[in-house]
């Protein structure tokens, strides 16, 4: 089980209300699932009391975490044989949850 300092504590709360949702994704037992609509990120506690995203954040396909491929001129949101066409309406929701995200992941002045 994770043990977050005060300061993560506090910006997990920052986080939740933001309106994103703290998730778990039991295969990253060791990092924290966030998810707002459509879109999901994984944070990684680091030593110095905040979080930096692990791996890239993505799109949910059924609940679960994608990996953005191109194919055939074409980028694809996929999880095992499933995939999802990443639009440019998805890109942009997933840039916006991104940008939000790391505004809230910011080291706040106390």
């Amino acid at each position: 089980m994770l043990e977050f300092s005060s300061q993560q504590i506090s910006i997990l709360e920052r986080i939740a209300s933001g309106r994103f949702n703290l998730v778990a994704f039991p295969l990253y037992a060791n990092a924290v699932g966030v998810r707002k609509g459509s879109c999901a990120a994984l944070l990684d506690p680091i030593p110095s009391g905040g979080f930096r995203l692990y791996g890239e954040p993505c799109f949910l396909l059924e609940g679960n975490l994608t990996v953005r491929i191109a194919e055939k001129g074409k980028t694809w949101f996929v999880w095992k044989k499933q995939r999802l066409e990443a639009t440019a309406e998805r890109l942009k929701e997933l840039e916006a949850f991104v940008a939000e995200l790391k505004l809230l992941l910011e080291p706040r002045l106390q």
